[in-house]
Parts: structure tokens; sequence; C-alpha cells
């Protein structure tokens, strides 16, 4: 149960004064919350301010800089109210000091309004933003207009917060206002010593810090409040991965015997050898899993480096010694590929393998079902229609789970949940530098694949202005008449109003208008069936070329495609671009990968893309990204269970993930079900911190 202390803080948002249920809307999606009933006053309070606007500089008209936010006390001079039916022009009033003068500019101004707020010969206090043309100064629609005798009123330090559209600032602030108050005093769970040496502030004021900065060092991310937040989220983080792990620890694994038999078959028909890579991570994966201990392992690999022939040969140490494997992949599509290259691998072994999706229905599906319940179903591959209740396997002893960062820590407990126990292989194509690491999966082993296996080509990166596109159709049409493959990557599905960006479907068209009707589309707004088909006339070579948004990004394997156009790669992130150039370069021919940027570049648009001309390096790449732009974007969004850290950031924040992992560490070695009294106000920081699958884990050990 939750603490009622916290009651307070998980209250809908709809309960807040000025909250209706359309704003309600916008703060669920400013928040990146489901569902308004899992909207609570906490998420809002985690909704931290990235700047501020600083109202206290009052130079005089005069002396107002170009473009600056200044705040001016003036006396009203006159109203100039456009013509009826001049729409366009605008309302206009003069102010003057002693400085100079003034005039505030309102488009489609209402006079009645315009006459109180600013009656002729009053003396008003105006802040926003000051403009110069021709020697006169004017403000536009000024931020606050308030009488001078009541300037007091003013805030002078204003933050800044992320938004969303239809949301003002004003009105988030109010919102924001009104829920501080509701923050309760907690019990304290930072040990006193750490807490004074890092000169942390309590959980209660380091809220109210957040939200109301008094200058920019309040903003800064080594500001006191935000080291305190950053560190108890870090805390949160590592004391849900050693409850995990203490429990996961708790439940015996099942001994792996592995005799080489089936293995040795499917090793002898493979047309090449394995890196030395693939046979440490082996060694590492076979013996993990002959312990008595459950195997928590994470497989890094960079695109191509061959981590499911990894997990295929732990697969077959597990069917050796009379057990099942499941492999579990984040999509449809990818699902059905991992079948097909298992399958293509395994055969000379004969395995009994299947696949199960959320599309396999009917009679299929239960015959699906009773093999793998039998056991006659060796390896099975789906996606997390694998591990619904209706279910059963016979002996389920390995779970291979691909792309780590779509499947968190709280799958892995549904699975320990329905009381299997299975030894754990976690396979991710994007590297995680070894801090992330830490934050994301500390209680996990890690092998890593460095090597390309043998016969790959390097690919060639080249950067091209979106000017010379023209050119590129050109190159591109040479190619396809030569049989050549190509993939062009757009990063929106549809035109939207606010970025100049070609979208997926209209690019396609003017594809198509240049180089014939067979050109393929695949966008995340189609159906599973129609990205499949779109998938598979591209693998046949029903169409050469194939539009893409960013759906192919993770394991969509044609090995003939020699050739990637990423349109506006200034707007992907460096793991994206990477992981999107590893579709290419996968068969035998040298491949080529054609950056398309929109100019100018800023300085981490440029850095990203020479990075990019530079290595084919995952780990390499993985480390200049998390210096250009932070961890959250490395796992991909929040929202997918990922450790996008909402206060902490990996960058600012290295040293305090350290301590708060010993920390962790000590706490569960102390008090291993935190029944203390730092125990029990550890748990109110863990509900806190929304981790209340760890402490449902207390209670089910």
């Amino acid at each position: 149960m939750r603490p009622a202390i916290l009651d307070p803080l998980f209250s809908p948002i709809s309960g807040l004064p000025g909250v209706g249920p359309k704003i309600a809307e916008l703060l669920i999606k400013l928040l990146g919350r489901e569902t308004a009933e899992d909207c609570r006053v906490i998420d809002l309070l985690f909704h931290a301010p990235f700047s501020l606007i600083d109202r206290r500089n009052q130079p005089g008209i005069a002396r107002a800089p170009q473009g600056a936010i200044v705040t001016i006390t003036a006396r009203v001079d006159r109203h100039q109210v456009p013509q009826r039916g001049k729409s366009n022009v605008p309302y206009r009033v003069f102010l003057h000091d002693e400085t100079g003068e003034l005039t505030l500019v309102f488009f489609r101004g209402q006079a009645a309004w315009l006459e109180k707020q600013l009656p002729v010969d009053a003396e008003v206090t105006v802040s926003g933003k000051v403009d110069w043309f021709n020697g006169r100064a004017s403000m536009v629609h000024p931020d606050y207009i308030v009488r001078a005798d009541e300037a007091e009123n003013l805030p002078l330090v204003e933050p800044i917060y992320p938004l969303t559209a239809g949301l003002s600032p004003k009105t988030l602030r109010k919102i924001i206002d009104a829920a501080l108050p509701r923050f309760p005093e907690l019990p304290e769970w930072i040990d006193p010593a750490l807490a004074q040496k890092q000169g942390l502030p309590s959980i209660r004021d380091s809220f109210h810090m957040l939200h109301e900065p008094r200058d920019p060092a309040d903003i800064d991310p080594q500001a006191p409040a935000r080291r305190r937040l950053a560190y108890d989220e870090f805390l949160a983080g590592q004391l849900s991965l050693s409850l995990v792990r203490q429990r996961l620890r708790k439940v015996a694994g099942q001994p792996v015997q592995a005799t080489g038999k089936v293995s040795a078959k499917i090793l002898k028909s493979l047309p090449f050898s394995l890196t030395s890579s693939q046979n440490v991570a082996i060694a590492e994966v076979l013996k993990d899993m002959a312990g008595a201990e459950r195997m928590l392992r994470l497989l890094q690999g960079d695109v191509g480096s061959g981590k499911t022939l990894v997990a295929l040969m732990a697969m077959a140490a597990v069917i050796e010694s009379g057990g099942q494997a499941v492999l579990m992949a984040p999509t449809e599509i990818l699902a059905r590929q991992h079948h097909a290259t298992i399958s293509k691998f395994a055969a000379s072994a004969g395995l009994g393998i299947e696949v199960l999706t959320g599309r396999t229905k009917g009679r299929e599906r239960e015959e699906i079902l009773e093999r793998i319940a039998s056991g006659a179903a060796q390896i099975v591959i789906g996606t997390h229609a694998l591990f619904q209740d209706s279910v059963a396997y016979a002996k389920l002893m390995l779970a291979v789970v691909d792309e780590q960062h779509r499947f968190g820590v709280h799958q892995r407990l549904r699975l320990t949940a329905k009381g299997i126990s299975p030894h754990m292989l976690v396979m991710t194509a994007t590297p995680i530098p070894r801090t992330l690491v830490l934050a994301a999966f500390g209680d996990m082993d890690v092998s890593k694949l460095t090597e390309k296996p043998a016969g790959r080509k390097p690919i060639q990166t080249i950067t091209v202005p979106m000017e010379r596109t023209g050119e590129i159709v050109g190159r591109l049409q040479g190619a396809l008449a030569e049989g050549k493959k190509a993939y062009w990557i757009c990063p929106l599905v549809e035109e939207s109003e606010q970025l100049d960006l070609m979208s997926a479907e209209e690019r396609h068209a003017t594809l198509v208008a240049t180089l014939g009707p067979d050109i393929g589309l695949i966008h995340g707004r189609m159906s599973g069936p129609e990205k499949d088909a779109a998938m598979m006339a591209f693998k046949n070579g029903e169409t050469r070329l194939l539009v893409a948004t960013t759906v192919v990004e993770v394991g969509v394997d044609v090995p003939d495609a020699t050739i990637m156009v990423i349109e506006h790669a200034e707007r992907f992130g460096l793991a994206q671009l990477h992981q999107l150039r590893g579709r290419v370069g996968r068969g035998d021919e040298a491949s080529t990968c054609i950056l398309l940027y929109k100019g100018p570049l800023g300085e981490t648009g440029h850095a990203r893309l020479s990075i990019m001309r530079e290595t084919e390096d995952g780990f390499r790449i993985a480390e200049e990204d998390l210096k250009l732009r932070g961890e959250g974007e490395l796992l991909g969004t929040r929202q997918s269970g990922t450790p996008g850290f909402r206060i902490a950031s990996l960058e600012a924040h290295a040293d305090l993930l350290e301590i708060a992992r010993k920390d962790a560490a000590y706490l569960i070695e102390r008090d291993p079900e935190l029944t203390g009294d730092r125990g029990t106000a550890i748990r109110t920081l863990l509900y806190l911190f929304r981790r209340d699958e760890a402490i449902r884990f207390l209670r089910a050990g």
C-alpha cells in the first residue's frame, strides 16, 4: 500500500483548480502519461523548468537593449485606434518616461479592455520584449500590464517550462503554483552525513526551489535542489534494480547441461566461422547457465555483429538439456524475421521451431499452443504474446529478449510472477555506454560483440546538402537500373505545418513521378499486414526502392540492399542514424549511406554528421551521442519503460549515480526487507518515484 502521506501527490491532476477536461488532456500529453487517471499531481511537480525570464532589468525606455526583456514604468499619453474595417492595422498605445517614448502594439486589440487597462495619464508598469525600429522603441503584446502602484505583484523572475500546443505558460504556472503547497513533509531517507557533505536540501524544499528559481544558477543541473532530486531518482532506480535482482536470484535457476550435440550440427552447416567475440560471449552464456543461479545477461552488439547466432547457441544448449527456449522481439516484423533467420541456421539440426504473435489466431494458434505445452516446440519466437496467460510451456529454461529498451524491468518481473524462472539473455543493438548500462541495467552482467562477421564490407558514408537532392535521385535511377536495392528514409509520415519537412507519403509520390511506380512505402500508421506486405515486396525484389519512416530502424534484414538515403539527417540522433545505416552493408557488396541535410547546421548537427562519416564503431558513436544529447534520448523515449530520467542527467550527475549504487547495495545488505527506520522512509521514496513494482516484489518474495 502506498503510504497515506503521499495521497495529496497521487491525486489526479483534474482535482487541481483551473484544470478542466481540455486542460487535463493537454497536461496528459505534456507529462507523457497514458490516461487522465494515470496523470497525478506528482507528475506535474516533476515537470522542471529549463530556463527563466528575468524581469528585474528596468533600464528606462531609451536604454532598453534591442530584443531584451525589460520592465518599464511610464505614463500613458494616448491611444491610436485603427480605422473600422482595417483589422490588419494594430491598436497602438503611446507611453513615455523621463528617457523617451515607447509604443505598445496590440493586434486585434479590444478597445474597451485596453482603455480600462491603460487609462490616459495613468502611471503603469509593463514588461515584455523591446524592439527598436527607425530609432523608436516598441513592445508587441506586453507579457504584463499593471498599475505602477501594484508593480510589486509582478513576477520578476519567471521559470520557463517545456510546453505543448494549446497550453499557455501562464496557465501551466498557475496550476503548478496550486500543486506545490500539496507537497507534505516526508521522512528523510538520505543519510545525514551524505546530505551535509553534498549540501542537499530536504525533498520538500527541493521541489519548491525547483519551481521558484531566483536566478540562472538555480536552473543549472548542479543547483543543490536539482542534485538532491537527481540523487533520489538514481537511488530509487538502483534500489528497484537491486530488489529485482535479489528476488530473481532467490528463484533458483535450472542448470543447463550442454552436450554439444545440437550446436555441433548447426556450426557445421554454417558457411562461415564465428568471430572471437562471439566465441567469448557463447562461453560466458554457457558458464552462466550451467550454474545454480539464474543467468541475467545483456548481450550488446552492433548492428550485424551476429547476436542472433550467440542466442541460437544458448538455445541449442537448453535443447540439449531437455528444455525449451523463447525469443521475444518488440515487433511482428522482427519476430517473423528472427524466425526466418533461426530456421535457416537450425535447419540441419531438425529442431521444432514455432512463431507466435498477436496476429496468430484461431485453429493455427491452438495447434501452436498445443505444441508448446507438449514440448514439441523447442524454440518459440514471437512478440509479448509469448507471455500471455493462455501460453503454457512444457519446460521453459531460457528467455531471449531482443531490444532491451522496449522490455524493461517490469516485464522481467511479469515473467517471474508466472512462476517461470528461465535464464534470461537480453540482446540490444544499441551500444550503450557503461554509465548508462549501470543506470538502466544495473542488475545484469554484460557481454559485448565487437567485431563484424567475416565478409562484411565497410559502408561509405557521405553528407550532401538538400539542394542536391535532384542529383541524388538521378544517381539512384542509375543504380536501380543496374539492379541495386535502396532505402529512402524520411522523418515524418505526413506534412506538419510547423516543420518544413518532406513527409514519407509526399516523398514517395515525387519519387514515383521520377522513377516509376515500382517503389514501396512503409510507415508507422500502416497496419501490420500492410507493413509485412511492403517489406516482403522489397525483400523479393518486386520493389527495388523502399521509402520508409524509422520503422525500418530495428532489425529489418534485406541483405542485397546496398544504398541508404536519409533525408533531413540533421533531425536524427546519432544512435538512430547508426541503426538506420546498419540496414545496408549486410551482404557481400560494397554499400553507401547518403545523409541529406538542410543547412545551415548547428554545432551539434555538424558534430553528429562528421562522426557518422568518421566511424562505424557503434560503441564510439554511443559515447559521442551521450555527450551530444544526454541519455533520455539514447534509449528511445521515456515512455517505453526506459530509465529516461525526469531530473537526473548522466552527464551532469554521474558522480551521484556511483554514490547511489553503493548506497543501494549497502541498504539492501543491511535491511533486505526495508523494515528499519530508514527502510520505511526508502519505501516512501520508491512510491514517490513510481517504483511500486519493486515494493510489490518485496512482499511477493
